[in-house]
């Protein structure tokens, strides 16, 4: 089984309730290399995104590629949520590969919880491929990496 997570692209200020921020443009191109690359790559059965606008959109650039694709909507992967939680409802999606668009600082813990590992931040738009045979801490290795353009 393959893990693809994907943090969503550059966001707009903090002007607004977290849930609601959107991507910028330059977040929506991220998003875009992103996709590109694992829809080239990878063939998920599910399509995984957390409730939050920026993910939303970040996800809707894999759904242009890939428009068959099922989405869930999973509540508990937003910024502050129990990754341990998160993890046990992604491995309960039968599923061969998933795609799981959410932020930070889940999206770290999730890929730690995984490998065993210690928690390391994802670059915006950046897309990690974990493979394990079945879902479960400390099971997973990561296989693949893919960080679009930064703005640096």
């Amino acid at each position: 089984m393959k893990i693809i997570l994907v943090r969503h692209g550059q966001a707009e200020d903090e002007s607004r309730p977290d849930s609601a921020r959107q991507l910028t443009d330059f977040g929506q191109q991220q998003a875009m290399q992103t996709a590109e690359y694992v829809m080239t790559h990878y063939h998920p059965d599910y399509f995984v995104v957390s409730p939050y606008d920026r993910a939303q959109q970040t996800l809707a650039a894999f759904q242009t590629r890939a428009p068959k694709v099922p989405v869930i909507v999973q509540q508990n992967i937003t910024p502050s949520d129990d990754a341990r939680q998160a993890l046990i409802d992604i491995a309960n999606i039968d599923a061969e590969c998933l795609v799981v668009v959410c932020h930070m600082s889940i999206v770290a813990y999730l890929a730690g919880l995984l490998t065993g590992d210690y928690p390391e931040s994802f670059s915006l738009a950046e897309a990690r491929v974990f493979e394990m045979d079945f879902v479960m801490a400390g099971m997973a290795k990561e296989i693949d990496r893919f960080v679009p353009e930064q703005p640096y």
